[in-house]
C-alpha cells in the first residue's frame, strides 16, 4: 500500500468505501505536480484494490474542495514543463473518469481551475451550498489544461462553457445546480453523509454492471469509440456473468439480490 504526503486516503472495509482527501489546507487544498501524482497514485490502488467499491473525492477544511493550481509552482514552468503539467493532469483525471468503480466529488468549497477539473473527472459531484465553481485560467493568461475545456463543455454546453471559461466568471452551488455541473446541492453539514448515503444506495447495484454503464457513456464522448456497439458488447458481457443470474433469480423469488461482481 503507497502512503501519501498530500492526500489521506481512508478505507471503511466495512463498506468498501474509500475517501480520498485532499490535504492541503494551508494551500486551499491546491494541486502542484506532487499532489497531481498522488491522485493518480491512489486511484489506481483503489481500482487494483477488490477491498475498495467505490471511492468518495473531497478536500480538507470547510473552505475549499480545491482552490485551484498551485500559481508559484506553475509559474516556474516554461512551454515544455506546461505540456508535461498538462499531460500529466489529463492522465490522472482521466484514470478517475474511467474507473470501473464509481467515484463521487464533495464539493466542500471553492472547486476553481484545477479543483473543477477534478470535480467534473469524477462520475457524480454533490456540492455543499457553499461551494463555488470556475475556470478563471484566462486572469492568469491561462487555459484549463487537465480536461476542462472538454469535459465543461459536455457537462453545461458550448455556449454556457464559453462564456464560463471567457469571463473567467464563478457559479454558485444552486447556478451549478440548474446548469448541471452538480448533480446535487446539500448544506455543508450534511455533504459527507448524503455523499455516503447516495454511493452507499449506488453499491447495492451489480458492480459488473455498473463499471459497463460508466465505460458505455464514457464512450458517447470518445471519437475513437463508437458508443452504441460499445453497449451492444457491454450488455453481452454482463449476460455472461453470474451477477446477470444472479440478479434475475433474485427478481423473480422476490428477495433481495447478493452480487459478487463476478
Amino acid at each position: 500500500m503507497a502512503t501519501f504526503s498530500n492526500l489521506l486516503y481512508q478505507l471503511d472495509a466495512a463498506t468498501g468505501i474509500l475517501t480520498i482527501t485532499l490535504n492541503r489546507p494551508e494551500k486551499l487544498n491546491a494541486l502542484n505536480a506532487a499532489t497531481i501524482a498522488e491522485i493518480h497514485a491512489a486511484v489506481r490502488q483503489a481500482i487494483d484494490d477488490q477491498a475498495v467499491r467505490g471511492i468518495i473525492l473531497t478536500g480538507s477544511g470547510e473552505k475549499a474542495f480545491v482552490a485551484g493550481a498551485d500559481i508559484a509552482a506553475l509559474s516556474q514552468l516554461d512551454e515544455a514543463g506546461a505540456r508535461r503539467a498538462s499531460a500529466q493532469g489529463q492522465e490522472a483525471f482521466r484514470l478517475i473518469e474511467e474507473s470501473p468503480k464509481p467515484v463521487l466529488a464533495a464539493v466542500n468549497g471553492f472547486a476553481l481551475g484545477g479543483g473543477c477539473e477534478l470535480a467534473m473527472a469524477c462520475h457524480l459531484r454533490i456540492a455543499s451550498d457553499n461551494a463555488r465553481f470556475g475556470q478563471p485560467e484566462v486572469n492568469l493568461g491561462l487555459i484549463p489544461g487537465y480536461g476542462g475545456t472538454q469535459r465543461l463543455t459536455q457537462l453545461v454546453g458550448k455556449g454556457k462553457a464559453l462564456e464560463l471559461m471567457l469571463t473567467a466568471d464563478q457559479v454558485k452551488a444552486d447556478e451549478a445546480l440548474r446548469l448541471g455541473l452538480v448533480n446535487h446541492v446539500v448544506p455543508q453539514a450534511e455533504l459527507m453523509a448524503f455523499t455516503t448515503q447516495l454511493l452507499t444506495r449506488i453499491l447495492t447495484k451489480a458492480p459488473l454492471a455498473l463499471g459497463q454503464v460508466i465505460d458505455c457513456v464514457n464512450a458517447y464522448f470518445d471519437p475513437e469509440r463508437p458508443g452504441y456497439p460499445t453497449e451492444v458488447a457491454a450488455f453481452g458481457r454482463c449476460f455472461a456473468s453470474e451477477d446477470f443470474r444472479e440478479g434475475t433469480s433474485a427478481f423473480l423469488e422476490k428477495r433481495p439480490a447478493v452480487f459478487t461482481g463476478n
